[in-house]
Formats: structure tokens, sequence, C-alpha cells
């Protein structure tokens, strides 16, 4: 695979990052880049000049895991940003494979995952894939993402609602944050799986879409988003603050099972159980109203 390209471009945007300081080298004077040298970059993880350059261009194919993993220690690379590296080299191997394929439009749960996922009653609960398609829920992960599920002529899908629906920004109080995050996701699915059409048509649609996207996918900044906490406003029941959960399927590569929790005791939690409360109503045909109205009838 040509990725060339998506290879220059993620370690031109590494070197930029670092700064003499940041590594020991005593900064100078009429530097003319942002951070690094490719000189320095070579010196830090012991290669010739030219190899690096030849890397930098984009030619990684054949690059031994030693050559790789000291680029990484050289550009002082995250954890997600060492696997994105090694991701890319894999990918412009001549006999590198593509990753098993799965199509989420006709996927559908095994009733195991659904039952596993309608366990969860204290928190939304649903499952993913990487490029952030809604593919399973609970019911209350179904009442929280209602906004995502009901975007017109759409399947539900995080990263179209973040970029695409005004609504978003009410949902993220912090929608810079949030955005960030999500074309992290998506880079670093690129790069994990750089043939699944899928990915790069919805990566097209939200490009020529929206400018701040654009903007932020040019960053080539990757993450690995395993747990942590958000805040969020829901439309029904106000601001939480929850923390959530993402485990790999080991039955299911490439999707994700992630599940949202309050602090016990806290206005959080209070607002989860009215949102619960809610989904409840929702679901029961017959509101109390109905039912009193029924029990006062004589039987027939």
């Amino acid at each position: 695979m040509d990725n060339r390209g998506e290879v220059r471009e993620f370690l031109t945007t590494r070197r930029d990052k670092i700064s003499p300081d940041d590594v020991g080298l005593p900064t100078g004077v009429n530097r003319r880049v942002k951070g690094l040298r490719r000189s320095e970059v070579a010196a830090l993880a012991g290669v010739s000049v030219e190899y690096y350059t030849k890397l930098e261009r984009g030619a990684i194919s054949g690059a031994s895991p030693e050559i790789l993993d000291a680029l990484a220690k050289a550009l002082q690379l995250d954890t997600a940003e060492r696997a994105h590296l090694f991701d890319l080299a894999h990918a412009a191997s001549p006999v590198a494979r593509p990753p098993r394929k799965r199509n989420s439009k006709c996927w559908s749960p095994h009733p195991s995952l659904q039952w596993t996922l309608d366990a969860v009653i204290a928190g939304p609960a649903f499952v993913r894939n990487g490029r952030m398609d809604l593919l399973a829920a609970n019911a209350l992960g179904r009442a929280f993402y209602k906004d995502v599920y009901d975007m017109p002529g759409q399947s539900p899908n995080i990263a179209r609602f973040t970029f695409l629906d005004e609504r978003a920004h009410d949902f993220y109080p912090n929608w810079d944050a949030f955005a960030e995050v999500t074309v992290s996701i998506l880079r670093t699915e690129a790069g994990r799986d750089p043939r699944n059409k899928g990915l790069h048509d919805l990566i097209g649609e939200l490009s020529t879409r929206n400018d701040e996207f654009l903007r932020l996918w040019a960053a080539h900044n990757v993450r690995h988003h395993g747990t942590g906490f958000k805040t969020f406003h829901h439309s029904i029941v106000g601001e939480m603050t929850l923390a959530y959960e993402g485990m790999d399927l080991e039955a299911e590569p490439g999707l994700t099972f992630t599940v949202y929790a309050a602090e016990p005791g806290s206005p959080s939690a209070e607002r989860m159980q009215l949102l619960a409360s809610w989904v409840a109503s929702e679901e029961n045909p017959l509101s109390a109203t109905t039912k009193d109205e029924q029990r006062s009838k004589p039987s027939t």
C-alpha cells in the first residue's frame, strides 16, 4: 500500500513538536525549522541522515522493529503514537495482509453480546467500531445518545454527529476537546486499518463538510481511548460527569465495548437515575395514568 504521504506527514508533525531543549541539544541561532532538524533526529535514533531522510519521505517499508523503536524514542512518541508508527510500517509492507473486514451496515450483535449490554442497568453501555459507528447499545445507551440515533437519514455515528450536527455543541460542553479526541480515534483507526473503505468515505465526508475537522485531521494526532472522565449535557436530564471504560472484544476484533458510570451518590448519579426513569416510561406503552384508568374500568 502506498501510504508514503501519511508516513511523511506523521513523522514531520512529530519532529515539529520537539524542541532541542526537550532532548538536551543546544538551541543555537538561526534555526529555520519549527522543531528538531532531520540530522538531530537521525543522531538521536542512531541512523544516518540519509536513511532518516528516506524514512521521513515515506519509504518506511522494510524498516526493522529495532529501527522503528529507536525512531519512536528519538521522537519521544507516546504509546499510541508508537503503535501508529508500527501500523504505518506494517501497512507499507508488500506482504502486509489487510485486517479482517466487517460491514457495519449488515453487522448485528450476537444475542449473548446484546444480553451482556442489557445486563448493564446503571449506565450507558454500547459497542462501537473504529469509525465510531454505534453498532449496539443497552437501553440507557440509546437514550444517552438519542440525538446521535435520530440524525435524519444516517446510521448512528459519533464522529458524524460531533462535526455535522449542531446539537453536538450542546451535548459536549467542551466541544473542542471532544472534537480533537474524535479525530484522534479516527486517525488511529486509519493507521490500523488503512484499507477500510467505509472509514475513508467517512473521513472524506467530514473533510469536505467541516473545516475544523480538516484542521484537526492535518495534525496527525493519535490516541488510545480506554479510560477517563467526560462531561456531557444531556437534553433531558442536564449535565453529567461520567467515568468511562473501553474494552476490546476478543471475539470481535476491532470492536470496543464501552460503559459509562457516574460516581455513586453524586449529582451525576441522580441524573442518570432520572434518565433511567425516563427510559422506563418511554419504553412502557402504558403510562401510569393509563394504567390507573384501566384499573378503574369495570371488567367485561
